[in-house]
């Protein structure tokens, strides 16, 4: 069984941000990656990806880049798929990052030993590849399993269901009667490309959801956000961006919408700048909440009747990490207590980066985590003590459930908050590392970085595995 430093599961975004944090804080490490090649969700038509051709950023390209990586100043605001998974992939070369990424390597299970260290098992095109590590670094993003309504609506449906997560293109869609289904970006996208392909195109919302322009007074909309949140809490930031939305485009109720469940910035927005348009010329027909299906007939709530072909679920997705014991998730992914969304309280050593939903864009947010662990393995930066951690925890679930209810607020993050209290965190942790001298995590590593020699194999300080005589399989 080979041995590593640090396994990284997934290539995406997280995953690529903290093999990154980690090549710079010269701590050796491994990532596991399904797709065969970097970049995650971004590729289109990768094992994992619910990308479709007409996807772009709905955080504009300044809010949404590395910090250390800008994308290109000519590009547009808001990029589509292809220019972003390029982004990703340049990202991964120009940092060295590739040599260290085993593509079409799927991980089926995480263990810890009874000594603290962690066995990773992966499917790979040669078979199963065994490792153990001192570190895991969970990356592997939450919207890859599709989630239905559940219970299921009553009655028996004959039209053809199709979840967003399988949508590729409005060719799908084409001289269909379509019902989308759903509240958030996907749906919206997907409303206004079958209004351009369908013979007929319904939107079903169950719940009023903010629908912002992406563009406000000339600017990325999300950049008038950013500038206040340096200024004002977000209750102040809540007020004036709703009195800007209303003098915008006015309530989401003028265009047959349901009024919002809860205010802005309580929920993540929705941006699309061609959803309103449609609906006032008649292209998209909204209709509120899926009460029965009779055959091709859908019945709502207010008593409608329509005969729909394609039924188009937007309906999200179920937090899932299928690979870790389940006593490590206690209640769920999606209500894991973690301190600063990235250090299990209960197992030294597991991380996860990326397992949040955001106000605004992930890049940034994942490069701030990415930071945290990499700080924490190089030993530049100390945890403070448990109890402190568990306090933490509870007190921003507290404040979180306030602002978010019961809508995964263990998962909720502000997006400038957060970034700065990150921030604060890493220069904190530092002054703990520096007044404790704290060494490294514990594990089979030298605390100058190198690797001990593990049971049938050996590690290089770079990373790279040699199989010695005998050894378990090469990755």
């Amino acid at each position: 069984m080979l041995e590593y430093r640090v396994v990284v599961i997934g290539a995406g975004p997280a995953g690529l941000a903290t093999l990154k944090a980690l090549a710079d804080a010269r701590v050796p490490a491994i990532c596991f990656d399904a797709g065969d090649r970097p970049g995650g969700l971004w590729v289109l038509g990768g094992p994992h990806s619910s990308a479709y051709r007409t996807l772009h950023l709905n955080t504009s390209r300044t809010r949404t880049e590395f910090a250390d990586f800008p994308m290109p100043a000519g590009w547009p605001d808001y990029p589509g798929h292809a220019s972003v998974a390029a982004y990703l992939a340049d990202y991964a070369r120009t940092f060295g990052l590739d040599e260290r990424i085993r593509h079409r390597h799927v991980v089926t299970r995480v263990h810890q030993t009874r000594h603290g260290t962690w066995e990773v098992a992966a499917e790979g095109p040669q078979g199963t590849v065994e490792v153990t590590a001192a570190a895991v670094v969970v990356a592997s993003g939450h919207n890859t399993v599709p989630r239905l309504p559940d219970p299921p609506h009553p009655g028996d449906l004959t039209a053809t269901q199709l979840h967003s997560h399988d949508y590729r293109g409005p060719e799908q869609l084409q001289g269909r009667r379509v019902l989308v289904v759903g509240g958030g970006n996907s749906a919206m996208d997907i409303a206004v490309d079958a209004s351009h392909a369908a013979t007929r195109t319904l939107l079903s919302v169950r719940r009023g959801v903010w629908i912002v322009p992406k563009y406000l007074f000339g600017r990325p909309s999300d950049t008038l956000n950013g500038a206040l949140a340096k200024r004002l809490p977000w209750r102040a930031r809540q007020r004036i961006s709703q009195t800007m939305l209303r003098l915008a485009v006015g309530p989401p109720q003028r265009y047959g919408l349901p009024a919002p469940a809860h205010g802005f910035l309580q929920d993540h927005p929705t941006l699309s700048d061609a959803l309103l348009p449609r609906i006032t010329h008649g292209e998209i027909e909204v209709r509120p909440a899926i009460d029965r299906f009779d055959g091709d007939d859908v019945i709502f709530s207010n008593g409608n009747r329509d005969s729909v072909d394609v039924v188009v679920w937007c309906t999200g997705y179920r937090v899932d990490v299928p690979f870790l014991d389940p006593a490590l998730l206690g209640e769920g992914a999606d209500r894991l207590p973690l301190y600063r969304h990235v250090f299990h309280l209960d197992a030294p050593g597991l991380m996860f980066v990326g397992l949040m939903q955001s106000t605004g864009a992930a890049l940034p947010v994942v490069e701030a985590q990415a930071r945290l662990v990499a700080g924490h393995l190089a030993g530049t930066y100390a945890l403070p003590p448990l109890a402190a951690q568990r306090k933490d925890c509870a007190a921003e679930l507290r404040a979180a459930r306030d602002r978010w209810g019961e809508r995964r607020p263990a998962m909720r993050i502000d997006f400038d908050a957060y970034l700065d209290l990150a921030a604060r965190e890493l220069a904190t942790g530092r002054k703990r590392a520096a007044a404790t001298q704290n060494p490294a995590p514990s594990g089979p590593i030298r605390a100058d970085g190198g690797e001990t020699r593990a049971e049938g194999g050996e590690m290089r300080a770079d990373g790279g595995a040699r199989q010695a005589p005998g050894g378990g399989a090469g990755t």
